[in-house]
């Protein structure tokens, strides 16, 4: 349901004078869920919803769909032809210097641009400033209340414990002589999320060998491979619990099949961990001294440890993710590499901090979630990796 007061609070928190909302055939998901459409309601004409920071909306509607804002409050406004549209656009951001609206500078951060570039041009020529909505965005869509926080504390039990039953699984076989194949090991996360009542969006990734080289291996009947005695052993594992509202957990761990892990793995692995810890360190830096914060920030903290390393060429994707209810959220992801995330990491989000080292012969990622809590504590789940697990050594 939408929340006028929230949005009108937000606004001036940030410094916006209104919030214009669009659509058109659907292209702006964001903006219908901010707004409480209901799931599959779809308009065919644009409509526009102008949101200032102090005073009430105006919606601006089709005549042969004059009924499409009626659930919002505000006045109505409506037009017919495409002179009319742009004239009635003017008028709602009159007077209003910043507007915020589904884009971003350069596409820089391709999540939050919904809005086609013409749109924001007749914007832009009624005088207005527009500005990105992706802060105001994550305020709605990506800050968690006590209750998803609880689900994703409640996950993160259920996901560690499928990892656990898994391991087992891997020891198990190899020592009775018949080494599971990675689907195998993938098939036994899953039944034991589907047991606990989880849902996910993918499969959990389990990659052996050469494949956990691959950040985004999908093992498969046809490429997936035996997991032996001395092999080394990447797991990549998500859900959340199977009820309206609820958050992922999201982790990734390094196994080892034999008694001591060899110092190739072993050294790489510790570059990631302090890569990981950095990340974290700077973010509870940020918080403790009061200094906003920006994703991109956190990415090179990580991503700095990794290149002083030497190993730079080979962290190929963004350090951390927004986590809530989908598994790659709204908010704020942690990143300097395929974009350049300038918002904000706010109070009460949650987020994936995961460097990785990945070269020809085996990679390696850690994984943990990481949420900043009202006050700005900082807190950390998924049980923080120290060192390669070994399985047949415990």
């Amino acid at each position: 349901m939408f929340d006028l007061d929230a949005v009108q609070a937000a606004l001036k928190q940030f410094d916006i004078d209104g919030w214009l909302f669009y659509d058109f055939h659907g292209s702006n998901v964001l903006a219908r869920r901010i707004l409480g459409f209901e799931e599959g309601k779809m308009n065919t004409r644009r409509w526009f919803y102008m949101v200032p920071a102090d005073g009430p909306p105006i919606r601006l509607v089709h005549r042969i769909e004059q009924a499409a804002l009626d659930h919002l409050p505000g006045g109505k406004r409506v037009y017919l032809r495409w002179e009319e549209l742009e004239k009635e656009v003017a008028g709602l951001v009159d007077g209003l210097k910043r507007v915020a609206m589904e884009y971003s500078a350069r596409n820089a951060i391709p999540y939050v641009a919904k809005v086609d570039a013409g749109t924001v041009e007749v914007v832009r020529s009624a005088g207005a400033e527009v500005v990105s909505s992706g802060d105001l965005i994550q305020r709605f869509e990506a800050t968690l209340d006590e209750e998803q926080w609880n689900t994703h504390k409640e996950s993160e039990k259920h996901t560690l414990a499928a990892f656990n039953l898994a391991v087992e699984m891997i020891a198990d076989r190899v020592r009775g002589g018949k080494p599971p194949r990675e689907t195998e090991v993938q098939a036994t996360i899953m039944g034991y999320f589907e047991d606990s009542n989880l849902v996910t969006d993918h499969p959990a990734i389990v990659a052996a060998g050469p494949h956990s080289g691959d950040p985004h291996y999908e093992p498969s009947p046809d490429t997936d491979s035996e997991i032996k005695e001395g092999e080394f052993v990447l797991i990549d594992f998500w859900a959340k619990l199977n009820k309206p509202r609820a958050v992922y957990s999201d982790y990734t761990r390094m196994v080892f099949v034999g008694e001591t892990v060899p110092s190739r793995y072993a050294d790489i692995f510790e570059i990631v961990a302090k890569a990981r810890d950095a990340g974290v360190d700077c973010v509870r830096q940020a918080f403790a001294a009061g200094r906003p914060l920006h994703g991109w920030e956190v990415d090179d903290a990580a991503r700095h440890v990794i290149d002083e390393a030497g190993y730079g060429q080979y962290f190929v994707h963004r350090t951390g993710h927004n986590i809530a209810q989908d598994l790659h959220g709204n908010g704020t992801h942690m990143d300097n590499l395929e974009t350049r995330d300038e918002r904000l990491i706010l109070h009460n989000t949650l987020f994936s901090v995961e460097p990785g080292i990945y070269m020809e012969e085996f990679g390696v990622r850690s994984e943990i979630n990481v949420f900043v809590d009202g006050a700005g504590k900082v807190h950390v789940t998924g049980d923080p990796q120290r060192r390669v697990l070994t399985i047949l050594g415990r």
